[in-house]
């Protein structure tokens, strides 16, 4: 049998290890004796690279030698947490960072509604009236972890949104806090407050599964540096929440977790768990994470407020690595501010994470964002059903009637986006136009599905992808074996051209304080490749007159968040690069204004 690591050794020696895939090759041989001349043909098809006859004969000879520089490689058997020898910075360095230190201003402590006869009463307020309750001693950090945990067990069977609880560990930690309180020893709003993890967040004593069946019965004996922040603002850890495997979707070794509003809908991924706890009052906040949608999409179809942090901006130390230049975590909230609070506690230099910068977050909720410059994405909002039509075209194996569903559907919620910008307009907000430069973005996800397969390379050569529950065409066990077949150059083209991307998307936001953008769409690719800052938050619920939802198991190979009559929409406001303490209280000025933020499912 051809040994692997040898053959891409001579391949590197005939200088192809970065024109031609090796695997590629690798992967016609497999099971064959010799490698044929036919074979390197095919395999240069597929890299698109030329290889003429004679020097694919001589290449034949030195197929077999012993080279072992691969082969140490492997043997190193590195884990997850091992970051490559580069670094991905987006700011371009025009202007300097927010230093940091600087403290922490919120909003004035909300008006007493008396203490609540029943716990549970409380269990859909912010973290910011949680605080002050805790603060004041008018419900104690023990009967609230009692009650989110009572209500995570109560309703997981329907939500399936709990991987772990970690009842010893909270009950420990919220009776500390209590002696702490009483004692004078109060550290900031976080404290007392419970609170769930993604199930990518390593904590010690506790699995950390990533929602995939090969890794179900992990252990790491860490705590993830966003853990050790939360746990020293007094935060209070009572579940480890599902993701979709390996952050993909909301399908995991346990089942699929489901929207709070519409429980015959998934919750949407990867953050699910985080997102379908928190609207479903199980919890005070979440931190979830997103590469390419995942604090977007659950928060929209949930109806949370969720804050995409600035690539760079949160250390991802003990976090399950997916994409090292794309991975961000960020906090799924009830409210803005809640997100502002929870960022403050968990931004910054860790030491490990290498992509973190000095940079500067300061919450102040009293900014004045009247005198911020807002721009919005013109063409984004515009409905376009031919173009919609033309894109869902592609989609041959959608019956005709499924098309004409998701294009009412579409029609439907594009009212929710103009009615944005008119609250806005009566806000005495004045947006100017802003334009999404015409770079080849999706075309730079090869940047994504390489990083991907490399951080489980492992998996996809020992054969145990197909542990996982998903083996769609769609799903991480393809892709993976697809990206093999990259071309490494391939790879650092398309990093080229996200440089230029960098570039272009800088000098469009430049200027302006805000962006508001639709959920979705164009600009949700965009921002995960330049790493800028995204708030998500609820803009209005489906009418009666909505059309229904998708019935289950149709139109999959369309992610839709249309849940049907009754279930929220989102929108989106951006921000230049560590531009969150302006995003935050724009955000906030908008959800007071609409107060969208205070429905909650009837569950």
């Amino acid at each position: 049998m051809l040994n692997r690591r040898n053959f891409m050794a001579v391949c590197s020696s005939f200088g192809l290890a970065g024109t031609l895939f090796p695997g590629a090759l690798l992967a016609l041989a497999q099971g064959k004796e010799k490698i044929t001349p036919a074979m390197i043909e095919q395999a240069a098809a597929i890299a698109d690279v030329p290889i003429p006859a004679d020097d694919r004969k001589m290449m034949l000879g030195m197929l077999d030698e012993n080279v072992k520089s691969y082969e140490t490689i492997y043997q190193l058997h590195m884990p997850n947490s091992v970051q490559p020898a580069f670094i991905f910075d987006p700011y371009p360095g025009a202007a300097p960072y927010e230093p940091l230190g600087r403290e922490m201003h919120i909003s004035r402590a909300p008006t007493p509604r008396g203490v609540p006869k029943n716990v549970e009463d409380v269990a859909f307020r912010s973290v910011r009236e949680l605080a002050e309750l805790v603060r004041r001693r008018k419900v104690s950090s023990t009967a609230l972890t009692e009650m989110y945990l009572a209500r995570l067990k109560r309703y997981d069977p329907m939500l399936h949104f709990v991987i772990t609880l970690t009842e010893e560990r909270a009950l420990a930690q919220a009776r500390e806090t209590d002696r702490d309180i009483a004692a004078g020893k109060y550290r900031g709003p976080l404290h007392g407050l419970p609170w769930g993890a993604k199930d990518l967040l390593a904590v010690k004593g506790y699995r950390t599964t990533w929602g995939a069946m090969p890794y179900k019965d992990q252990v790491i004996d860490e705590d993830a540096t966003v853990v050790k922040r939360l746990d020293a603002a007094g935060a209070v850890l009572v579940a480890k929440l599902t993701l979709g495997a390996l952050a993909e979707g909301d399908v995991w070794f346990g089942g699929i977790t489901r929207n709070p509003w519409n429980p015959a809908q998934g919750s949407s991924g990867s953050s699910a768990g985080p997102a379908s706890a928190t609207a479903a009052g199980c919890v005070a906040f979440s931190i979830g994470s997103e590469t390419l949608g995942s604090i977007s999409s659950p928060s929209t179809r949930c109806g949370c407020t969720g804050l995409r942090p600035t690539f760079g901006h949160v250390p991802r130390t003990g976090a399950m690595a997916l994409s090292w230049s794309m991975d961000k975590l960020g906090p799924i909230c009830r409210a803005v501010e809640d997100c502002a609070m929870v960022l403050e506690a968990i931004y910054g230099p860790d030491g490990q994470d290498r992509t973190v910068q000095h940079a500067g977050f300061h919450w102040d909720a009293h900014l004045d964002w009247r005198k911020f410059r807002v721009g919005y994405l013109k063409s984004e909002f515009a409905f376009d059903p031919e173009k919609l039509a033309a894109r869902l075209s592609r989609f041959t194996h959608l019956t005709d009637e499924e098309r004409e569903s998701l294009l009412a559907q579409a029609k439907y919620d594009s009212r929710f986006n103009q009615a944005a910008l008119d609250k806005l307009h009566e806000m005495g907000v004045e947006m100017s136009p802003v334009e999404i430069p015409k770079d080849p973005f999706d075309a730079m996800l090869t940047i994504l599905n390489a990083e991907a397969a490399a951080t489980f390379d492992e998996l996809t050569r020992t054969g145990r992808d197909k542990l996982l529950v998903s083996q769609g065409p769609e799903a991480w066990p393809n892709t993976f074996r697809v990206a093999r077949l990259i071309p490494a150059v391939e790879y650092i083209q398309a990093m080229r051209a996200r440089f230029l991307a960098l570039e272009a998307v800088d000098k469009a936001f430049g200027g302006f304080d805000v962006i508001v953008a639709p959920t979705g769409g164009e600009q949700l690719t965009v921002t995960n490749l330049t790493g800028h800052p995204a708030l998500i938050m609820p803009n209005g619920f489906r009418g009666p007159d909505a059309p229904p939802a998708p019935k289950p198991g149709k139109s999959g190979v369309i992610e839709s968040n249309y849940g049907g009559p009754g279930t929220p929409v989102s929108i989106t406001f951006l921000a230049p690069l560590y531009g969150e303490a302006k995003l935050l209280a724009f955000g906030r000025a908008y959800q007071n204004a609409t107060k969208f933020q205070l429905k909650h499912p009837k569950i």
